[in-house]
């Protein structure tokens, strides 16, 4: 039985609810009551909050069980039984070193966070705890009353330091959809490809796949036959040129050179337009001056930052870099970050738990109530 370790942490430097279930990845699931369980670093882990520690459980890969190949559960029945539920392994042991994810293992991205390292470094590193969020919070309060409005109830929102092949394919993944379809989607890609990490309250967790796993030909027709349309196809052909391009070794490539020259890069890939590339600069690459902008963002740009945008019927090129131009010049120092907790602010699930009114010095406030769209 794993035990609960704590870590000193505020919940005014983190919030677990709105960084993990914000739509910046999607493999955390709320598992009980202040509780959040998820994967990464080829752990599955467990957390959970008080007002002045982080509590989290980590479980490692379970090395005695047998473990089902990809290859062998794609097959038939054991194939459509995996898509629909997270159910156990079947199948023997696959351990051949022709598997593409065994020829991957020493240069995929999940090995920057290798089993070596201390657990609680992993969490520090993933969760970015090291950055002073309550003097950046302070500083972008200064630069925007909007923002100052958002943070008396949206305190702790944290930009992950995600795997950027997960984070890659993920938001291949996001077009035209929802979290809770693209958080099941990222799961079919897990249990279709990844390996097993362990199973838990009758859970089976795995690891995002490696890129060269997703590199077969018959990789499409499998996620076309598992709902993913045509991102299937999107999903395929990026790992292709990803494993041209250098594999994980050209993703870690991306993360030194300058955020515009990344962004070019990503935008060459099969699938990623400029907010995809925008959201892997952000989330994965640490280019935090990336401004992903979607229609929501315009919104919100154009009712109460940019009035003459309302004039445009839909985000063109032009609307698209002058909103993240215009967030740029605003908060400055991690713009990205900051545009990110306005854009949860605004977001109607979680109005609930982040009532709408509130007082900031005296005055009635509402955060994130629902807007009319522009005309």
């Amino acid at each position: 039985m794993e035990i609960w370790r704590k870590l000193p942490c505020l919940k005014s430097d983190l919030q677990l609810l709105f960084t993990l279930t914000g739509g910046q990845c999607f493999r955390w699931k709320k598992t009980g009551k202040n509780e959040w369980t998820g994967v990464f670093s080829s752990r599955i882990w467990i957390l959970s909050q008080d007002d002045t520690h982080l509590l989290y459980k980590v479980i490692l890969r379970e090395t005695t069980d047998p473990v089902a190949s990809p290859k062998q559960r794609r097959k038939g029945n054991a194939r459509k039984r995996v898509v629909s539920k997270l159910l156990e392994n079947e199948g023997e042991d696959y351990t051949s070193e022709k598997d593409p994810r065994n020829m991957q293992e020493k240069c995929d991205s999940n090995s920057y966070l290798n089993k070596s390292v201390d657990d609680e470094e992993l969490l520090k590193k993933y969760l970015r705890l090291d950055e002073p969020l309550q003097d950046l919070y302070e500083l972008w309060s200064k630069k925007d009353l909007h923002f100052k409005q958002a943070a008396v109830k949206f305190q702790g929102l944290r930009i992950l330091a995600q795997d950027p092949t997960e984070n890659l394919f993920s938001f291949i993944c996001s077009s035209n959809n929802n979290i809770s379809r693209i958080s099941s989607m990222v799961e079919k890609l897990c249990t279709l490809y990844g390996t097993r990490i362990a199973t838990v309250d009758n859970i089976t967790y795995f690891d995002f796949p490696h890129v060269s796993a997703l590199t077969d030909p018959s990789v499409e027709q499998s996620l076309r036959e598992a709902g993913f349309g045509y991102r299937a196809k999107f999903i395929h052909k990026s790992a292709c040129q990803i494993i041209k391009e250098g594999g994980v070794t050209w993703l870690q490539k991306l993360q030194t050179l300058p955020y515009e020259e990344a962004k070019t890069e990503l935008m060459k890939l099969p699938g990623i337009g400029a907010k995809v590339a925008d959201c892997i600069c952000l989330m994965s690459l640490g280019h935090l001056d990336a401004i992903p902008v979607d229609t929501h963002i315009y919104q919100v740009a154009a009712q109460r930052y940019l009035p003459h945008l309302k004039n445009y019927k839909s985000v063109t090129n032009k609307v698209y870099n002058e909103i993240g131009e215009y967030f740029r010049d605003l908060y400055e120092k991690y713009a990205g970050w900051a545009h990110t907790i306005i854009f949860c602010a605004d977001l109607k699930m979680f109005q609930e738990d982040a009532s709408a009114n509130t007082k900031v010095k005296g005055k009635s406030i509402k955060v994130g109530t629902k807007r009319k769209r522009p005309s």
